[in-house]
């Protein structure tokens, strides 16, 4: 491996595929990217591609570049994962650019294909937009990597095609014609595409196995990308399946687990007032989507009813159905009906398959404009966020009312609030525009914002409060509370039996 990297030209675009947790993520080969930089100063100048977040916010993963000199330019989907590498974003020490997880993707396998880049409506009206950001994420960024076009008089993106020298990819075994399965992973993820991509540039793909295998031991619809994409193989022995351990078969849909006997109710009266509320908009039949953050809380309600058998649960890693997990180990589920690619499950809902989604929402404005992607001066990337919030025929969007600070208490079917935070949520203007209200208005999406003291509905006239929490002054706890003004006719209170201490009340059902 390190005659292969010490060979690597200075500025050898890097496309890296894996997830968060160590998800797929090809770890030892990243290693070794590390130490042969820090010991040889090669590869060095590297523009690094990686479609969803990667590591684990200390050493592994994409930190594994963090080093100055290392990367010349990182495009990535997530970057919340990485915090070394942030601070080089932060310092302008590398051009930082962010794009949606699914459109990146796309574009993978469009470049793969020899096609012209990608065309699509993801990112039309966010931060992506070349009338916003072009996704450029510090000063450093220049270069226009999308453009706006026009195709039969509809507005358009154009994500442009760039060369592809190294693709690194994980799977469970190979054989030894360098075939590739990932049977015993949670996910398939994009292997497929950044493999594609990097051989139709004329790059090198190297994979990382746990297991080398004779030839035909591998059945052909195990495997996920052939050999002759493949160049290296390296065999690592101790590979886990995620950064908390031992291959657990449930995971990849190989054998059953048994779910957790009781779902503990959460703790926090404003996670819980939220999830609670926002369980309302739910769909029976429904093909949902959850994403991280807040919004999980309403996945684990259903948990707690018993009524995961009411929808169809899905998530941007390529998962369909189970039990799914939550914190580091978020993007999989135990026991999964169905594993598709990254591309595929995209591809699922950019075409609008998706009826509802769940998802987080640090800041909203007069607009309806949400960020989840720009704190502080800081990136944290959209993730599949913007793919998703765009093909969803409903979104519902949850978050606290406002931050630092806050402090409430729940008792007797009302919300008391103690003191009110530093930080403002609801404010004039999104500090990043993750998802645009005008374009959802456009689409004509059912856009719902859920707080612990307030709800709101996007209507075509403007942010509509539809919701007030018991307890709570309409005027002293939410307008004044606000930067803008929304549209008041007749809101109603929220359910009282959301306001009790959580351990009481798991909720009407929905």
């Amino acid at each position: 491996m390190k005659q292969v990297l010490a060979g690597l030209r200075e500025g050898a675009v890097t496309a890296v595929s894996g997830a968060g947790g160590g998800l797929l993520e090809p770890e030892e080969v990243l290693r070794c990217f590390e130490e042969a930089f820090l010991q040889g100063g090669q590869p060095r100048g590297i523009t690094l591609v990686h479609t969803l977040g990667m590591g684990d916010r200390q050493d592994k993963g994409i930190n594994r570049f963090a080093h100055e000199g290392m990367v010349k330019r990182v495009i990535g989907g997530h970057w919340i994962w990485s915090p070394r590498m942030l601070a080089l974003a932060q310092h302008n020490k590398l051009e930082a650019y962010c794009m949606p997880s699914g459109a990146l993707t796309h574009l993978l396998r469009e470049i793969g294909a020899g096609r012209p880049g990608l065309f699509t409506h993801v990112g039309l009206g966010t931060f992506v937009d070349p009338r916003h950001q072009g996704g450029r994420c510090n000063e450093a960024a220049q270069e226009e990597l999308v453009e706006l076009m026009q195709i039969d008089g509809q507005d358009v993106l154009r994500y442009r095609p760039f060369k592809v020298d190294v693709a690194v990819i994980r799977g469970t075994y190979a054989d030894e014609n360098g075939n590739i399965s990932a049977v015993e992973e949670p996910a398939d993820l994009d292997s497929y595409a950044v493999a594609l991509a990097a051989k139709r540039c004329g790059g090198i793909v190297i994979a990382q196995v746990r297991e080398v295998v004779p030839v035909g031991k591998l059945r052909p619809r195990e495997v996920s990308v052939p050999g002759n994409l493949v160049d290296f193989v390296l065999p690592c022995p101790d590979q886990p399946q995620t950064y908390h351990g031992r291959y657990d078969v449930s995971l990849a849909g190989l054998g059953e687990s048994q779910p957790e006997a009781t779902h503990p109710p959460e703790r926090d009266p404003v996670r819980h007032a939220v999830a609670l509320r926002a369980a309302e908009e739910l769909i029976d039949g429904a093909s949902v989507n959850f994403g991280f953050g807040m919004s999980s809380g309403v996945a684990e309600v259903i948990a707690r009813r018993g009524d995961a058998s009411r929808y169809w649960f899905t998530i941007e890693q390529g998962v369909h159905g189970g039990r799914l997990l939550t914190g580091d180990m978020f993007g999989i589920a135990a026991n999964p009906a169905a594993i598709l690619s990254a591309a595929e499950q995209f591809d699922l809902y950019s075409g609008g398959g998706l009826d509802q989604t769940f998802l987080g929402m640090a800041e909203m404005d007069a607009e309806g404009n949400v960020n989840v992607s720009h704190f502080g001066g800081q990136i944290s990337g959209p993730g599949g966020f913007i793919d998703i919030s765009q093909g969803a025929q409903k979104v519902v969007f949850c978050g606290s009312f406002d931050a630092k600070g806050t402090r409430l208490t729940v008792a007797d079917g009302a919300l008391t609030i103690q003191r009110h935070g530093e930080v403002r949520k609801l404010v004039k203007k999104v500090a990043g525009i993750t998802f645009s209200g005008k374009e959802a208005v456009r689409r004509g999406q059912e856009v719902i914002y859920v707080t612990e003291r307030a709800v709101f509905r996007l209507t075509p006239e403007g942010l509509e409060l539809t919701d007030i929490a018991p307890g709570v002054d309409l005027e002293r706890d939410i307008l004044s509370r606000m930067d803008f003004k929304p549209i008041v006719r007749a809101p109603r209170l929220m359910n009282a039996a959301y306001f009790c201490e959580p351990a009481d009340a798991a909720g009407p059902a929905a």
